[in-house]
């Protein structure tokens, strides 16, 4: 076993990681783990934004508003304070750092997406923001002699004696090598989970690993039936499927069903309604006309700015033979953001200590039961931040070697990869069809039942690569269907159709924790 240390071990190569490597290095050594490589997350493929109260119209209270709105009274109002107030001044710290949002007139550009009340989301490369914003920070992270990036490293375990975290043991693919990263503080920022499902707009690693790694550890984890899907991804006979971004009906785009009828205005709902709105009407659309998918509309609109603004979104659609300029552009919902997560406090600190979660990872609170678009890379920013803030008060990294129980290698079983990818498409449409954008007690009870099902025939092996993502692939979607279950309302992105009204007795959090009984959490 090769062994580390350094001050900070951060888990998860996406915007919250780099950020918070970025100020955790400012303090001390760094150790920056992936499992894959750093361009694979997904902030490097977030279309939409950044949100940010910063123009004249604009302001954190009414930021505030548009967030606790979208979040069906189940945000954390002291969450979203910090979000709003603290987002808008590290966004302004990004443009004193130069990154280069895109402008118009000599004045930086604010798109309109769903639920927000004012223009105030700010882009960069047209449609590629994430990219971009990913980019230009891993400039500052490669540059760091004090970060020490380690690729393709496959963190199995979480170190914690006596409810405090030490570090993390991690796997080498390329070289077949097991290891231990100690650190005076831990962060995980691994990403979400929607990948999970059979449409997705994430990549195909984002299955909830840090969720798994953590409840096996004792972390709470909380809201993980609150899954986002997104209104407009594109779909294709084939399958294939990516993000069409809520700014292409920021700016304009309408969405109509194939009699070219604009259903939305029918049912007095605005295109840019929060996504869980518009998701269940374009999800009953597609019912009640037995049609796979539904349209976005922009023949009306200027084509040389939608090609100017959206020339990702443009060049893709183009592969499939859409000139989405002139035609309508064939669109369906699917999963996209993780709401839920490992439950957080307001710097990213868990109930275990060292411990910190930021990004999608983790349940801070601000999205309460439905995230308002383009705040998820403002909590990368705001969170990262404070968690490394907070870790900075303890050093203890001299005696962690001692602390160190000898643990069996971690290996690969080839001949387990097909089990795992067996595993993975039974799960991916099992919960699109019975834990998906809308819900009943029937068809969830029916995929815990075929999850526990499958947990019980399959035969793994203990310390073994595939053997272990499928435990940790069963663990997420059991937390998320069990938490689907007991809510009985429908509330933001959870729409039970058996229980279609929000209920004030569920006006309070779901937490699940490993050996514990489920219990409630009230909002604050």
């Amino acid at each position: 076993m090769n062994t580390y240390q350094f001050d900070t071990i951060i888990i998860g190569s996406g915007l919250a990681g780099l950020y918070s490597a970025i100020h955790a290095a400012k303090h001390g050594s760094v150790a920056l783990i992936t499992k894959t490589t750093l361009d694979l997350s997904n902030s490097y493929w977030a279309q939409g934004g950044i949100a940010a109260a910063i123009s004249k119209d604009d302001s954190p209270l009414l930021h505030f508003e548009d967030t606790l709105s979208a979040g069906r009274n189940l945000c954390n109002k002291t969450a979203v304070e910090v979000l709003v107030n603290e987002g808008r001044e590290r966004v302004f710290e990004l443009i004193e750092m130069g990154m280069p949002f895109d402008k118009e007139n000599g004045e930086i550009a604010l798109g309109l997406e769903g639920g927000h009340s004012r223009r105030r989301v700010l882009h960069a490369g047209g449609d590629s923001t994430g990219r971009d914003i990913v980019n230009f920070v891993l400039k500052s992270v490669l540059g760091n002699k004090r970060i020490s990036i380690f690729e393709n490293k496959f963190v199995y375990n979480l170190l914690v004696q006596e409810n405090e975290c030490i570090g993390v043991s991690a796997y080498d693919f390329m070289e077949n090598k097991n290891f231990h990263f100690l650190g005076n503080s831990t962060i995980l920022a691994s990403g979400g989970g929607a990948a999970v499902y059979l449409r997705s707009t994430n990549p195909h690693t984002s299955l909830g690993d840090g969720v798994a790694l953590a409840y096996n550890t004792g972390a709470e984890i909380e809201s993980m039936e609150f899954m986002q899907f997104h209104p407009t991804s594109f779909y294709s006979p084939g399958g294939e499927t990516f993000l069409i971004s809520e700014a292409v009906r920021g700016e304009g785009a309408h969405l109509v069903n194939h009699q070219g009828i604009r259903f939305l205005q029918e049912q007095n709902l605005s295109e840019l309604a929060p996504r869980d709105v518009v998701s269940e009407a374009i999800f009953n659309e597609m019912k009640n006309s037995g049609e796979p998918n539904v349209f976005l509309k922009l023949d009306h609109l200027d084509a040389e700015k939608i090609k100017s603004r959206f020339s990702n979104i443009y060049s893709e659609t183009m592969r499939f033979g859409i000139d989405m300029t002139k035609q309508p552009l064939p669109v369906s919902p699917a999963a996209h953001f993780m709401i839920g997560g490992i439950k957080t406090g307001l710097n990213g600190e868990t109930n275990i200590r060292h411990l910190y979660a930021v990004g999608e990872v983790a349940s801070s609170g601000i999205h309460g039961a439905n995230r308002l678009a383009s705040n998820s890379l403002l909590e990368c920013f705001v969170f990262s931040k404070r968690a490394v803030e907070d870790s900075l008060s303890y050093k203890g990294i001299e005696n962690f070697s001692q602390k160190i129980e000898t643990a069996p290698p971690f290996k690969v079983a080839k001949e387990k990869e097909s089990d795992f990818l067996n595993v993975k498409n039974l799960i991916a449409q099992l919960l699109w069809d019975n834990a998906g954008i809308v819900r009943t007690k029937e068809k969830l009870n029916f995929a815990v039942e075929k999850l526990n099902e499958l947990s019980s025939h399959l035969k793994l092996v203990e310390n073994e690569y595939y053997s272990f993502r499928i435990s940790s692939l069963l663990l997420f979607s059991k937390l998320l269907t069990s938490a689907a279950l007991i809510r009985e309302e429908s509330r933001g992105s959870h729409l039970r159709k058996d229980f279609p009204e929000e209920s004030l007795n569920f006006q309070k959090t779901i937490i699940q924790q490993k050996d514990k009984p489920i219990k409630f959490s009230n909002i604050k």
